[in-house]
Parts: C-alpha cells; sequence; structure tokens
C-alpha cells in the first residue's frame, strides 16, 4: 500500500525510466505527421563525461549486430549513451553487447523491418537514429533493393514523423546508379531515397573496411584453404584500393552526432594510402608469413567459380557480386569532407594490419615483429 501511496504522490511531470513496449520512456509524443519533441530530463547530460555518466545521447542503432555496429556501439556505450538495439536474432547472440554500455543504458528491441510500427517504436524515444543495415548477399526473404532501398527508406520516413533531427546512413564509397556490383548499385539508391525523405540525412561513404572480424582482409587471407595460388582479375594490377579502418569509421559517426552542423552533408571516409590490388594482397600474405601465388583468372570464369559458393543455402563465402565489387577502383571525390574534417586521423593499414592477420600466422611465426615485412607500395592513381 506504500508503493502504492508513493506512486499517486509521483509528480505528473516525472515519467517511468522503463516503459511498456521495454523502451527508455520520455514525454509522450504529439501524434501528428511531424512530432514536437520535448526535452525530457531523462536526455540530459549529466556527469563528469565517460561510460557512467550520460553523454545526452539518446541513439537507435539498426543493423547493430553487424562487423561495423559493435564498434559504433562500443563508442557510444563508453561516452555515455542510451543505446536501442534492434534485433531480429536471439537474444543470446546479443550478450557480447551488453557490457559496452552501463549498466541499463543498452536496450534490446525485436523488430521486423518489414513492420513499420515496430521501427516507430525503435526510435520513439531516441534523438539519433543510425542506419548500418547490410549483408553482403541476398536471401530468399531479402533482396538487395529490400535492405538498401525500400528498409533504409522506412527509416528515414520514420525517423522524420517522429521529429528527430539526427539520422546517419551509412552507405558506399563507390556506390552508384551504373555499378557492374548490384550490391553498389542499390546502396546508390538507397542514398537517393534516404536524401527523398530526409534532406538533412548525414551519408557516410566508407570504402573497404578493414578489422579483426572483418570480410575483406580475411576474405584475401583464407583463399589458402583453396591452394596456395590467390586468383585476381587481371593480377588485381588494375585495381586501386583505399581500405579505411572500422574504428575510424566509428569515430566518425560519433563525431558527426557531436557536431550540429554535420547535418545534410555527405562523408566520405577512406584511409590515408592507396594500393594496387595486387600489392595490398601481397602484402596481407607477407604479413601472415604465408606463400603468395597470384594468377590471373577471366571475369566470366572467376563468377563460374563463384556460383558454386552461392549455391550454398547459408551466407556464400563469396559470390559474383563480391567479386565485382572487390575489383573496383576506390572513387575520389574532393570535394566532399572526410576524416580530416570530423577531427580524426586516419590510421594505415601497416599501422593495424598485424591485428588482423596474426592468427592466419604459423605457430611458429605467431610471435614474429611487424617491422620484418615490408610496407605495401602506394600509389597516387
Amino acid at each position: 500500500m506504500a508503493a502504492v501511496a508513493f506512486a499517486c504522490r509521483r509528480p505528473a511531470s516525472v515519467l517511468p525510466r522503463i516503459s511498456k513496449a521495454g523502451s527508455p520512456a520520455v514525454l509522450s509524443a504529439d501524434p501528428a505527421i511531424i512530432q514536437k519533441r520535448k526535452i525530457h530530463h531523462a536526455v540530459i547530460p549529466k556527469g563528469k563525461g565517460g561510460r557512467s555518466s550520460f553523454s545526452g545521447v539518446a541513439a537507435t542503432v539498426f543493423g547493430a549486430t553487424g562487423f561495423l555496429g559493435r564498434y559504433v556501439v562500443n563508442r557510444l556505450g563508453r561516452m555515455g549513451s542510451q543505446i536501442v538495439i534492434p534485433h531480429r536474432c536471439d537474444q543470446y547472440d546479443l550478450m557480447y553487447l551488453r557490457p559496452m554500455g552501463d549498466l541499463g543504458q543498452i536496450i534490446f528491441l525485436e523488430w521486423d523491418a518489414r513492420n513499420k510500427e515496430t521501427i516507430k517504436r525503435a526510435l520513439a524515444h531516441s534523438n539519433v537514429v543510425i542506419n548500418l543495415v547490410g549483408r553482403e548477399s541476398e536471401t530468399r526473404n531479402y533482396s538487395f533493393q529490400d535492405i538498401y532501398e525500400e528498409i533504409p527508406r522506412a527509416i528515414a520516413k520514420a525517423t522524420r514523423e517522429a521529429g528527430i533531427t539526427k539520422f546517419i546512413h551509412m552507405s558506399h564509397l563507390n556506390a552508384d546508379i551504373r555499378s557492374p556490383s548490384k550490391y553498389l548499385r542499390n546502396k546508390a539508391v538507397g542514398e537517393r531515397a534516404v536524401r527523398e525523405e530526409f534532406p538533412d540525412a548525414v551519408i557516410m561513404k566508407p570504402s573497404e573496411m578493414f578489422g579483426r572480424e572483418d570480410r575483406f582482409f580475411n576474405h584475401f587471407a583464407n583463399m589458402r584453404w583453396f591452394g596456395k595460388a590467390v586468383p585476381m582479375i587481371a593480377m588485381g594490377k588494375q585495381t586501386v584500393k583505399q581500405p579505411v579502418h572500422v574504428v575510424d569509421v566509428a569515430k566518425a559517426i560519433v563525431s558527426a552526432i557531436k557536431d550540429p552542423e554535420s547535418n545534410g552533408k555527405t562523408y566520405v571516409l577512406v584511409g590515408p594510402n592507396r594500393y594496387l590490388l595486387h600489392d595490398l594482397v601481397e602484402y596481407i600474405y607477407a604479413v601472415a608469413h604465408r606463400p603468395f601465388v597470384p594468377y590471373t583468372i577471366p571475369r566470366p570464369m572467376y563468377h563460374m567459380a563463384a556460383k558454386f559458393f552461392e549455391m550454398n543455402p547459408f551466407e556464400p563465402w563469396t559470390s559474383c557480386d563480391k567479386i565485382d565489387r572487390f575489383h573496383l577502383t576506390d572513387m575520389k571525390y574532393p570535394g566532399l569532407p572526410g576524416l580530416e574534417d570530423l577531427g580524426i586521423v586516419p590510421m594505415s593499414v601497416e599501422q593495424k594490419a598485424i591485428e588482423i592477420l596474426r592468427r592466419h600466422r604459423r605457430f611458429r611465426f605467431l610471435e614474429a615483429e611487424l617491422g620484418e615485412t615490408k610496407p605495401a607500395k602506394t600509389v597516387d592513381i
């Protein structure tokens, strides 16, 4: 009875921390198409900064369970943010994300990408929305058009209608409607769809990202399981890559959240150096202390081999689209802002390659110093 009496005396302006839907509660929004949001006391910055304080950022991160997502959640959690993570997988597959924030600051919410109500529920109490949804291959349920066009459009529309002013969308450096890669064509269409629904969206265009769990460096390093020779179109000497470290991309997203002038801008996120694909793969094998035997293979024959992997009922190791994407030269956008404009000094491949490739070494080379390996050759084209 005492508890009931206390609840009755609670001021009407103070809302419960957790709503019936399992999300952090804020003031109820106006049901109009464009909601007028009020600042609730729960999202006012407080504390000395860091994990146990609150930064004032309440973010919904779609696609947080992916490669980039875990780094973004980690960066947001360490600065003291409330994070809502919509997911479709089993909750026990997400336990590695829980320690990234303080107690009660990371909230998991089941959602359906085709159900607009679950999208609205996921971002109803946030002031930042980040879209990292992505896959390297299509499935029976979700095509590239669904993943990179329809879902971003739905999220951008729901964000605008909720009155949220900060929306960050992840695209790709080589996104182009004329690209031979279906993945990149749909990325370009997705950018346009997001701009139509949310003109002030912040669009990030990273190149191929490398990191401990990546599918770029590890992809080429794992080719040793199919023989010591590495197949590449035109020996990889007609393709130029400018890979970026995944931590730098996560830092860029957090910096864009903090920067009020980032709205409506498109950022190009690339590493400091450009390499021929041949030289980059050669360096990967040199760091792993594995023999590097490249050979050229015609594109149709490479596609024929990839179709064998595409028959896998689970996520294929490679695909025709992935081969085309990896053999495209990274574009240059001299007129667009980059990592430096967000106050970030990009890390080079040579600085972080050992963290990714040490596990590909034989036991006798496990503790070999990185200095024994010559740096990869860079190009200016």
